[in-house]
């Protein structure tokens, strides 16, 4: 039985659509390979262009447009014409308040035989300062 999820995408600014892009080509060939799950994904062109046209980063009702996802798939926002901290609480923060998303925490998976930086630190307590 294949499984179906729904990702709202969200690229914004600067970078953020050139690496959604790619990253959504990457999920694309992952399901066709592994042929048990297929993704629908909603685009949403959300960012500082949409809030020079519109005043605010996102609609009033985005969140509930996100809550039809399963996923969201977050690209970059700012603008060096768009004060920081407008661009960071009027779409980012918003989007992880609304989740109550309080720490950026990415999960990952160590895949076989990929050596770690961190594992060269001979397994010690790491420390104030230390970088990764």
């Amino acid at each position: 039985m294949t499984r179906s999820y729904r990702i709202a995408s969200v690229p914004a600014d600067g970078i953020g659509p050139e690496v959604i892009d790619a990253g959504l080509e990457v999920l694309d060939a992952v399901a066709s390979r592994d042929g048990g799950f297929k993704l629908t994904v909603d685009h949403y062109d959300w960012g500082s262009n949409w809030y020079r046209k519109h005043g605010e980063f996102m609609p009033a009702d985005g969140l509930a447009w996100l809550r039809t996802a399963d996923a969201i798939y977050f690209g970059a926002v700012g603008d060096p014409n768009i004060p920081d901290h407008i661009s960071l609480w009027g779409l980012r923060l918003q989007i992880c308040q609304g989740f109550d998303q309080y720490a950026n925490v990415r999960p990952t998976r160590i895949l076989p035989g990929v050596t770690l930086a961190t594992a060269q630190r001979r397994h010690r307590r790491p420390r104030l300062g230390d970088r990764a």
